[in-house]
């Protein structure tokens, strides 16, 4: 028997597809039931095939949380790249250009990390609320720029410190300046931290529900918030394939994001792990 076809290979392959196939009954009863009728779903089973494939709960499902949708990508595309670019930076500083008391600085930042959402509630309504920026999308924008800062610091500068000393300091005696090793030495070796960076805060503020329901309101919530609305107070005769069509439009950019970017994605949380 061929090391390919082992026992032992074999029970692990088969664990796995069996996991996944565990892990996909969810997702597969959501996108079957979101193209079935409301009768349909009412006469079936949950895994059973629509006996018409329709498109009305994707329809009434985008008219009810198309708007908030959007809101959503407005509030998660600039808060991705902001706290990606300013993590990059801080990584950066921490790593090669070290100063006094920059490991406090560092340190203050990791207890960042370990903050759970619901301490800053408070702090964070009231600073919004004297900047004006309540129940907006830029306000939402700003928390999770500012939360989400030290999980991308410490992203890059575990990676940066990957990086041999030596590669900056000539390029440091060729007279690089700060943001010219950072631009043309750093950034373009930078790509899988980058990626971890992009997915983890895309994922993180894409998700959120604390935040937008409590910094949001109307118009300008997210479509987490919207889509639990739409769940929890619909009136009359319960439309599934409405409320799951509606999860499906919530989680696809997600999703979207792991099948285009996942591969980094391990790459680059491992990068650094040896030194530093």
């Amino acid at each position: 028997m061929t090391k390919a076809f082992s026992p032992s290979r074999l029970a692990i392959r088969s664990t796995l597809l069996f996991a996944a196939a565990l892990y996909l009954v969810p997702l597969v009863v959501m996108l079957l039931t979101s193209f079935k009728t409301p009768e349909d779903v009412r006469a079936g089973n949950l895994l059973s095939l629509p006996d018409a494939f329709t498109l009305i709960g994707w329809v009434k499902a985008w008219d009810v949380v198309g708007g908030h949708f959007w809101n959503s990508a407005k509030m998660a595309i600039p808060a991705v790249l902001i706290s990606t670019a300013i993590g990059a930076l801080n990584g950066y500083v921490l790593s090669m250009w070290r100063f006094r008391g920059s490991q406090l600085f560092f340190g203050l930042l990791l207890f960042g990390c370990f903050l759970p959402f619901q301490t800053i509630l408070l702090p964070a309504s009231f600073t919004l609320g004297k900047f004006g920026l309540a129940n907006t999308t830029v306000g939402l924008v700003l928390v999770h720029v500012v939360y989400g800062i030290a999980f991308t610091t410490l992203f890059f500068r575990n990676f940066y410190v990957s990086v041999p000393d030596a590669l900056v300091k000539a390029a440091r005696l060729d007279g690089a300046g700060f943001f010219t090793i950072f631009g043309r030495i750093l950034l373009p070796m930078s790509l899988p931290i980058i990626m971890v960076c992009l997915i983890w805060q895309f994922t993180q503020i894409w998700n959120d529900f604390l935040f937008g329901v409590v910094f949001a309101s109307g118009d300008a919530q997210p479509i987490t918030v919207a889509l639990n609305n739409l769940v929890n107070t619909s009136t009359g005769a319960k439309e599934y394939n409405v409320d799951m069509a509606a999860a499906m439009i919530a989680g696809l950019p997600t999703l979207l994001v792991y099948i285009v970017a996942g591969k980094y994605f391990l790459r680059g949380l491992t990068a650094g792990a040896v030194k530093g």
